[in-house]
């Protein structure tokens, strides 16, 4: 699996934490808000490595 790959499915796995919080501050759901919050950074995280590896191999 390539860089790019790797940063973008981080990038679709952020989108879906944004969407579980909004439906949990929709629905009024503190679990699905925070899930949705955890999603997120973890989703951050990951796209932080795979741009850091990317650059590490580019140079």
């Amino acid at each position: 699996m390539g860089k790019s790959t790797e940063i973008a499915r981080a990038k679709a796995r952020r989108l879906k934490g944004m969407i579980k919080e909004s439906d949990g501050i929709a629905l009024e759901n503190e679990r699905l808000k925070a899930e949705g919050r955890r999603e997120q950074a973890e989703a951050r995280r990951e796209e932080a490595l795979a741009r850091a590896s990317r650059a590490a191999s580019d140079c």
